[in-house]
């Protein structure tokens, strides 16, 4: 299948550029952590493009550093009405840079408006042919503030969502919270691969990934969640929290991944499941080059063409997978994993019969 067969590497074209969406609901702090970030040489060839909701922009003039590099996306959230201008800014942005007429920048940071549903933003980012060439998404960082943050994911599901499909969240507000304690317990059971941090970590902290700047790949096992790794977390939320919607399972193989068997999964995941999927993330080692794992991101049906790294980046060989998922039982998905890994198991669904009609499977 086309979207998960990498296209052969050429020498030609420029490595991708680290792209992160930084997310967070009205009034988190967003801005306040923009500003201490962009004061961080490591930053200093950073493009940040600042989107608000509303037909003028006022979000950019509290950006301290407003010159060339900063970029204003109005007249709505990035999640809807401008996202064919966010496509149209990445695109300038790579003609100008590709044509000398800016300085060369090795990160992109988009700040996007606190009601805004990340999965389209994400869609935008990893489906569109050619902005999928040239950028790699880095991370998406959610601020959460935590006086409110409570309250906030009670009445607002794009809150939900944008802490679903974190692969970091800052913690804002911690000395006039009091006890956090609570919050941060939600915000794991919501997505254990997220770690919860506070806004004074370094830039590389917070914005860092898979995808370093020095071209060293950072820990897998950080980068896909600790706690998703060592656990199974079905939890037991109130409902009247909407949280019970969304959980999150970790799939693993210790042994490498026949390919077909991984694109089948893959196909019958996103043609089945991508409207529940919120997101996925993963390193697996495929058995024809186990030396050389593949990275895997995707959101709902849309799914990032492969990374192929020249080599692990972490001692640990084993292929995980972290699936975030809204209204959908997580055993399923365990099972179908099961099936194609020819996993013994005796409620599996047979592998053989889901390639022969998957629309026969329950959940399908």
């Amino acid at each position: 299948m086309s979207q998960t067969t990498a296209p052969a590497p050429d020498p030609r074209r420029p490595e991708p550029i680290p792209l992160t969406v930084l997310t967070g609901f009205l009034g988190a702090g967003k801005t306040t952590l923009l500003n201490r970030l962009l004061r961080d040489p490591a930053l200093s060839d950073t493009v940040v493009i600042v989107n608000e909701f509303g037909a003028i922009g006022l979000d950019h003039l509290l950006i301290e550093t407003v010159d060339e590099d900063m970029i204003l996306l109005g007249a709505g959230c990035l999640c809807c009405t401008v996202r064919g201008d966010l496509i149209a800014t990445l695109e300038d942005l790579l003609r100008k840079r590709d044509n000398g007429r800016i300085r060369p920048f090795r990160r992109v940071v988009i700040e996007t408006t606190g009601l805004a549903d990340p999965a389209p933003i994400l869609h935008a980012l990893i489906y569109h042919p050619y902005l999928v060439l040239r950028f790699r998404l880095q991370a998406v960082v959610t601020v959460v503030d935590a006086v409110t943050g409570a309250d906030t994911l009670d009445a607002h599901p794009e809150a939900l969502r944008q802490a679903a499909v974190a692969d970091r969240i800052v913690l804002t507000k911690t000395d006039l919270a009091g006890d956090t304690s609570g919050l941060r317990a939600r915000l794991t059971a919501l997505n254990p691969a997220a770690p919860i941090v506070l806004p004074d970590a370094t830039a590389e902290t917070l914005l860092g990934g898979l995808f370093g700047l020095d071209g060293k790949g950072a820990d897998v096992r950080a980068w896909l969640g600790d706690a998703a790794l060592a656990h199974d977390h079905r939890h037991g939320a109130d409902v009247n929290r909407h949280d019970a919607s969304i959980e999150a399972v970790c799939l693993t193989s210790e042994t490498p991944v026949p390919r077909p068997s991984f694109e089948m999964f893959m196909d019958l995941l996103r043609s089945g499941h991508g409207p529940k999927l919120l997101r996925l993330k993963g390193i697996v080692a495929l058995a024809d080059d186990p030396g050389r794992p593949i990275v895997v991101h995707g959101v709902q049906h849309v799914f990032h063409a492969p990374l192929t790294l020249p080599a692990w980046p972490d001692p640990d060989h084993t292929s995980r997978l972290v699936l975030i998922l809204r209204d959908h039982d997580p055993a399923f998905v365990r099972k179908l994993w099961d099936a194609f890994l020819g996993r013994p198991r005796v409620d599996a669904p047979d592998a053989a019969a889901l390639t022969d009609n998957p629309l026969a499977i329950p959940g399908f």
